[in-house]
């Protein structure tokens, strides 16, 4: 299992040839209370760097972009019910959606965990 980050502030665990995403601790610090969130269609093809969920605080609505393509396969639909997953436990049990893997390559464009910590330190 390895973990990416992208500089939209979204995780990806990549087991085998599935990836999990959400948003990281980061940005639903900076987001406050989540109070909605609009998940993807199963089946539905995510394109790197386009939108893919929507997420609303108290604060403000955020899109939530694929940091890598693929096919949903999964959505999280506790956080249907409970958004506030995504302030409690935004990088395990607050995560997004599933897909399978549409390009690996696309990872390599993403940041493992020390350098995301280096570009949150310089915001």
């Amino acid at each position: 299992m390895t973990v990416y980050y992208s500089k939209e502030h979204e995780w990806v665990r990549v087991e085998g040839d599935t990836a999990t995403v959400g948003i990281t601790d980061y940005a639903q610090s900076q987001l406050g209370d989540v109070v909605f969130v609009e998940l993807p269609a199963i089946g539905k093809a995510l394109v790197q760097g386009k939108d893919a969920a929507v997420v609303e605080s108290v604060k403000a609505a955020s899109e939530v972009y694929a940091p890598i393509s693929g096919n949903v396969t999964e959505v999280n639909a506790a956080l249907e019910a409970d958004p506030a997953l995504v302030n409690s436990a935004a990088e395990t049990d607050g995560w997004f959606f599933k897909l399978s893997i549409g390009n690996a390559a696309e990872l390599s464009g993403l940041m493992d965990a020390d350098a995301y910590a280096a570009f949150c330190a310089d915001l």
